[in-house]
């Protein structure tokens, strides 16, 4: 499963989407961290991040790290 991790009102996290969609991912979940306190720790100056299964990509990711991350999660 592929996730967006990412924060409400947040310009990193909108060029991710727009990563996203240029690798043809049309699938994905995204996962808001405000307001949750282990989220926000782990995830607080980091966001955006793309997780696929265990595999983590920080920011910033290209559309050709996106397509590769898929293939081999």
């Amino acid at each position: 499963m592929l996730i967006l991790i990412q924060r409400d009102d947040c310009a990193l996290c909108d060029l991710a989407w727009e990563v996203l969609s240029q690798a043809g991912v049309r699938d994905f979940e995204s996962q808001y961290i405000d307001g949750d306190a282990v989220l926000e720790k782990t995830y607080g100056s980091r966001v955006p991040v793309l997780r696929c299964n265990a595999v983590e990509l920080n920011w910033p990711f290209t559309a050709e790290q996106v397509r590769k991350l898929i293939s081999e999660g």
